[in-house]
């Protein structure tokens, strides 16, 4: 079923033109932009406007590209890898920006904004539970248009409202209800992709040793050659990718190798490169088409907060949740609630969390897996409540109840990031997955590090996977604070590997995590990885430096020094050289920092903080930190 839908975007007047600026090209790249605009129909932004516009995403990193190019279609994809790579620039895919750990942040790079046209939901089937959209489409617009068949796609990422399919599958994102449904990949049925040879590939399953197998490896070519060597990868390490991936619901970290041959359900063996290309962060290719499984919507949910006076006590009590029949299991703190309670857009939503609640579990009950609402909460208060550590319960049976809740849980990461100051609570080890039976003396262990360090976190969690989103608080406008961040780290990975856990469960690696995947996978599968990259990108060229890099004395190291190192200190957003300048304004700014200091103007704009919730299309708030707009 054909449906040429355009999400709303399509008609915002974003450019720079509209402002009447002029905006003259980077001198420094400028014959690569007069190329781009000879061979592409969508906009080429190479001055210093838009490479400030990009240069940051919602984590901590913050590079200027050398410029920014809006595809139209497929055909501008191409052209644009094409002249880049005769130019020898790298390339950076990019959807809506919010990523958490820097993987849309590249100094240097042409941009590929995928958000602004190629945002078509091309086809949907019903029958098949499949939909075959271009990058650009916004999770909730998605949604919504699936609506009419009583179908959704499954990964529901906090950022859903603003979050692109493309960067999705870039990211191998999912959200609350991983419990029940798992993460991208398994959702990710074929794509088209652009190699950086500027060469289409249509990746789907392709049953090994068939015709159809020896007619793609038998050609001399870019897509023939990942093939074969993605093949003989898997075979060759088997073993240590038994050893190696962890063993979990939510583990994103690295490539997918363990996920690419499998058996399909007709029993036949087969290749599948399309989830190779799921969280590889646009360092393999640029994904162009999606076509995506499906899954029916639940007539109806209800919901139950427990609210218990210890952070340890909640999180022991995440096993016993998922023995019921839950389809989500999330975690907020006091300091999630302090800071809603704060806030005009929020406060509403904390009213009726009870005094002395120090961390919040909250269960999910629909109606594909549970008959009786009343009766299946009636079963974990009698669990939570009246036999176990929580104090209090909140029930939420309307759909108007429920929203407030999931509001309030989304509303995590924007509210955190308002804290008044410059100790900031940052995501740099805020996305580790351990096993969920674990997770009580995991965070006994994660407050002794944090105790080392001098400093305390705020929690939230998808605490029914394992994944813990504990962001601590320091400052990364001084050396010491930024030092304490790579220490941490460093103790905190070690930790994970402690619990057989993952670095990332969900928001990947990008600048903030790369740096310990070999740590993670071992030599062995490290150097597997570096294969793979060079047989996807011999020149390094995708996205460089993201989920696989290559060491200073590595006898394959290239000598331009693309890709070599990784270091989460370096490309942050502020920085110890970081200063600001306080402009001249008619209003006056004063007393607006903490507890009314004269923090002034700049400090506003520092509350920015990358999320991209300014980009959704809907009635509600703009920017949970509007006084910075």
């Amino acid at each position: 079923m054909a449906a040429e839908e355009r999400s709303d975007t399509a008609d915002l007047a974003t450019s720079v033109d509209a402002l009447g600026h002029d905006h003259n090209d980077d001198p420094e790249h400028r014959a690569l932009a007069a190329d781009l605009r000879g061979a592409v129909r969508g906009e080429v932004d190479f001055d210093e406007y838009a490479q400030v516009l990009y240069a940051t995403d919602g984590s901590i990193y913050g590079a200027r590209p050398a410029g920014v190019v809006c595809p139209r279609d497929i055909e501008d994809v191409q052209a644009t890898v094409r002249i880049a790579a005769d130019h020898d620039t790298p390339v950076l895919p990019r959807g809506a920006g919010s990523s958490l750990a820097g993987q849309t942040v590249g100094p240097g790079c042409v941009v590929l904004d995928c958000s602004r046209h190629l945002d078509s939901i091309l086809d949907v089937d019903p029958g098949d539970r499949t939909a075959t959209v271009q990058p650009g489409v916004v999770q909730d617009h998605l949604d919504a248009h699936l609506d009419e068949w009583g179908l959704k796609f499954a990964p529901d990422p906090a950022s859903s409202n603003r979050a692109t399919i493309g960067g999705g599958i870039g990211n191998n994102s999912t959200g609350a209800h991983s419990v029940r449904y798992g993460i991208t990949d398994a959702y990710t049925e074929e794509l088209r992709v652009v190699l950086a040879d500027g060469s289409l590939i249509h990746t789907r399953e392709v049953v090994l040793d068939s015709s159809e197998w020896d007619g793609l490896v038998g050609k001399n070519d870019r897509e023939a050659d990942l093939y074969r060597t993605v093949r003989g990868l898997v075979e060759d390490n088997r073993a240590e990718i038994a050893e190696r991936y962890p063993s979990l619901k939510r583990s994103v970290s690295g490539y997918n190798l363990h996920k690419v041959i499998y058996e399909n359900d007709d029993g036949e063996s087969v290749i599948n490169l399309s989830k190779l290309f799921v969280g590889a962060e646009g360092t393999l290719g640029v994904v162009v088409e999606a076509t995506l499984g499906l899954v029916t919507e639940p007539v109806s949910t209800a919901l139950a907060l427990y609210c218990f006076s210890d952070l340890v006590d909640a999180m022991a009590a995440v096993p016993a949740a998922l023995d019921f029949d839950v389809s989500a299991v999330e975690l907020m703190d006091d300091e999630v609630f302090r800071l809603a309670g704060d806030s005009t857009e929020f406060a509403q939503y904390v009213d009726p969390i009870p005094e002395g609640t120090a961390a919040a579990l909250m269960l999910e009950f629909d109606s594909e897996l549970c008959d009786d609402f009343e009766a299946a909460i009636e079963g974990t208060n009698a669990h939570f409540v009246e036999q176990g550590a929580a104090f209090d319960v909140l029930e939420a049976h309307s759909a108007e109840d429920q929203s407030k809740l999931w509001k309030l849980r989304k509303a995590a990461i924007p509210l955190l990031m308002s804290l008044e100051g410059d100790p900031k609570p940052y995501p740099f080890i805020e996305d580790a997955t351990v096993p969920p039976e674990e997770l009580a003396e995991y965070v006994v262990e994660f407050e002794e590090i944090l105790a080392d360090h001098d400093t305390s976190a705020a929690y939230f969690a998808h605490a029914g996977s394992g994944t813990l989103h504990i962001r601590p608080i320091l400052t990364l406008k001084e050396e010491d604070g930024i030092e304490a961040m790579h220490s941490i780290s460093e103790d905190v990975t070690s930790l994970v590997l402690d619990h057989d856990g993952a670095f990332s469960g969900e928001h990947g690696d990008g600048l903030a995590r790369t740096e310990f995947n070999p740590k993670l996978y071992g030599p062995d599968l490290w150097s597997a990885f570096q294969e793979l990259k060079l047989a996807a990108d011999p020149d390094r060229r995708m996205n460089p430096g993201t989920v696989v890099y290559w060491d200073e004395d590595d006898e394959n190291a290239p000598e331009d020094g693309r890709g070599v190192g990784a270091d989460t200190r370096e490309h942050l957003r502020y920085g110890a050289a970081y200063s600001s300048l306080e402009p001249q304004t008619t209003m006056s700014f004063d007393g607006t920092g903490a507890e009314g200091g004269e923090e002034g103007f700049s400090h506003l704009v520092e509350l920015c903080n990358g999320c991209g919730t300014c980009r959704q299309t809907e009635g509600e708030t703009m920017c949970p930190t509007y006084r910075a707009s």
